[in-house]
């Protein structure tokens, strides 16, 4: 455990900063409804909070409570999350919705154990939606947190690893102000992400300068420390557009890969690139070929798509045929109807939306 001469002077540190210099405002900043801490919380991970913003806004105005969230189409709230990512979020985010506004009539839990038997709600989502809602003495320990302590503190094992984070969180729990844990959470991961940045932290305005392990020996590039990288997967991805008479073949994905929930055209993936005449070819899609007149509209290039730790080369093949076929999975919709279905970024962009 840590000092109490430490503790007290870490405390006081991030407190003066958040008083006399943290000007970060966010909406859902210091208020106590935990319907919109919930909604920020999950709509923050892994995702920056300038382009969660937005979204949050706009969550709030169609879905001003929990209650008109849980009652709305699945649908409907893909189509908002669209270009979000992390699409199992959404999905988490419906179903906490659902049991929060029918099964708790509409109250979220207000113990740590029962924040955690919520969908895609972890320590970290229940820590902040105790502490900032309900007052909770939890400790929150996000990447901001984390990079504070290790640098300030010179933890130099990685910090991804399951025992240094768990030695993470009983050193964020100590240093914890437990009369104030809202206001010194809050503090901590906003001075993380302003002062103690992941690249050119603002060492001359820290307050821990003088006692910061990482400053005193020129570590702030190397810590946090982290395992070796995770090596990324390349995919090949290919979309058959097909179209008859304003009409194009979608389906909704399912199973547990990337963008479940989400729509998409008839979909080839391959571990390796295809020729362009392979991609013509109805027989390599497994589509019927026989009678059917087809005329190519258009062929893009190829697309690179960079997903945490993915990167899918993608190309659009789009087809006019003069007639419809039957594809197992998949059905014909309006081009106005699919401009309505939630798809991932990557359609998006090339459809230009």
């Amino acid at each position: 455990m840590i000092e109490k001469q430490i503790k007290t002077w870490f405390r006081r540190s991030i407190l003066q900063w958040n008083l006399n210099k943290n000007d970060r405002k966010m909406p859902w900043k210091g208020i106590k409804d935990p319907y919109k801490i919930w909604l920020s919380e999950i709509m923050l991970q892994q995702t920056r909070v300038e382009q969660g913003m937005g979204y949050y806004n706009r969550f709030i105005k169609a879905f001003p409570t929990v209650h008109s969230l849980a009652q709305s189409s699945e649908n409907q709230v893909f189509k908002l999350w669209e270009g979000l990512g992390y699409y199992s979020r959404c999905s988490n985010l419906i179903e906490t919705a659902k049991k929060v506004s029918f099964e708790l009539g509409g109250r979220f839990p207000e113990s740590r154990e029962g924040l955690l038997s919520l969908k895609g709600v972890g320590p970290y989502t229940a820590a902040a939606i105790g502490s900032f809602a309900f007052g909770l003495p939890l400790a929150v320990l996000d990447g901001n947190v984390m990079r504070v302590l290790s640098r300030v503190l010179g933890i130099k094992e990685p910090v991804d690893q399951p025992a240094v984070k768990k030695k993470m969180e009983l050193l964020a729990a100590d240093l914890l102000d437990e009369k104030n844990p809202a206001l010194y959470n809050q503090a901590i991961m906003d001075f993380g992400a302003v002062v103690c940045k992941p690249q050119q932290p603002d060492c001359k305005n820290c307050p821990f300068q003088k006692k910061c392990y990482a400053f005193q020996h020129g570590m702030q590039a190397m810590l946090p420390a982290k395992s070796k990288k995770i090596k990324n997967r390349e995919r090949f991805l290919y979309y058959l557009i097909l179209e008859h008479k304003g009409k194009q073949l979608v389906r909704k994905r399912t199973g547990n890969d990337i963008w479940r929930g989400l729509y998409e055209f008839v979909l080839m993936e391959k571990d390796e690139p295809q020729e362009l005449k392979t991609l013509q070819n109805f027989s390599n899609w497994g589509l019927p070929s026989v009678g059917i007149n087809k005329q190519v509209v258009e062929v893009s290039e190829e697309i690179v798509h960079q997903l945490t730790h993915q990167k899918i080369k993608c190309q659009f093949i789009h087809i006019s045929i003069d007639r419809l076929i039957n594809v197992d999975g998949y059905a014909w919709h309006s081009k106005a109807a699919i401009r309505q279905f939630p798809l991932p970024r990557l359609l998006t962009r090339y459809l230009g939306w």
